[in-house]
């Protein structure tokens, strides 16, 4: 909590434009956690320093602007990131091979679940650009949809708890677990529509015959 405190201490004098900051610099790798520099911006808001919509709107805007700039960067130029000092430390050769199987194993639905997985989503997201797997708009859908559930649950967690604050340590440590059941039932949700969808267009395929 000594880490939420000081955030939120720079956060209040500095508004909107250090949250924002602070999420461009979480999504380039910087050892931040996301999830507290959320909840930092929602307590401000619920001390009265910020609108709580106004910073959901601009959190978002950070995060996925961070995610974007490592996604395009990784696109733009490949493995040669690997060589510059920052990243290989971030992510060396050994770890960029992990992450190539695991997106032979999972797919792209990697970059959703990445929203959930703190410490992965810059390797996730430089690796995504790096081995042209997926193009640019489809990561941002993807990582779109696992942000809308993601930063709003930690901004408004943040506002409601910003006068409770033993409350919202407590809210925090289950938080970080509860948003992996959210982002497995929003994934199983879009299963069951795709699939009602595919049952439809099938039957309606079938009756024209």
């Amino acid at each position: 909590m000594d880490l939420l405190e000081r955030l939120i201490t720079v956060f209040a004098e500095n508004g909107y434009a250090a949250v924002f900051v602070a999420l461009m610099l979480c999504g380039a790798g910087l050892p931040l956690p996301e999830d507290i520099t959320l909840v930092a911006g929602g307590v401000i808001a619920g001390l009265g320093y910020a609108n709580v919509h106004i910073m959901a709107a601009v959190t978002m805007v950070g995060v996925l602007m961070g995610d974007a700039g490592m996604f395009l960067l990784g696109h733009h130029f490949g493995v040669h990131m690997l060589q510059w000092r920052p990243i290989a430390l971030l992510m060396p050769p050994r770890r960029y091979a992990q992450m190539q199987e695991k997106f032979e194993r999972y797919g792209n639905r990697l970059m959703f679940f990445a929203r959930f997985l703190p410490g992965m989503r810059t390797a996730v997201y430089i690796t995504a650009g790096a081995t042209h797997r997926v193009g640019f708009w489809r990561f941002l859908l993807l990582d779109g949809l696992a942000a809308l559930i993601s930063v709003p649950f930690w901004v408004y967690l943040g506002y409601f708890g910003a006068n409770r604050r033993d409350w919202l340590g407590m809210w925090i440590r289950r938080g970080q677990n509860s948003l992996w059941l959210l982002g497995v039932v929003a994934v199983l949700v879009a299963l069951v529509l795709w699939w009602l969808r595919r049952a439809r267009n099938a039957a309606q395929a079938q009756s024209k015959r």
